[in-house]
């Protein structure tokens, strides 16, 4: 018996229809928690320039991740610093209570 070669490309194809599908249904999974993304709102939350709209479309797409990220060593004191809570308030972002 031959053995059947497997088609990577058919796996890949369904994993990105498997993830638009929970993506786009109510209560879908959540973006990922990934901290890279928060780095274009830098200069807000470290010198209080106002928010970028591409850092208020990150901040909110990482909104579920704030409480893991304020308690973590690395970025706890800029989450809950009050330029973060400015950057928060100026993108219409509800400042977390973890």
């Amino acid at each position: 018996m031959a053995m059947r070669k497997k088609n990577p490309s058919v796996a890949v194809a369904a994993l990105m229809l498997a993830l638009v599908v929970l993506a786009a249904a109510p209560g879908g999974a959540r973006a990922a928690c990934d901290a890279s993304q928060l780095a274009v709102c830098v200069s807000a939350i470290t010198g209080g320039a106002p928010p970028t709209t591409v850092c208020c479309a990150n901040l909110t797409a990482q909104q579920g991740c704030f409480c893991q990220y304020a308690k973590d060593p690395a970025y706890g004191s800029y989450i809950k610093s009050p330029n973060a809570r400015k950057t928060l308030q100026s993108c219409h972002l509800a400042v977390p209570t973890c």
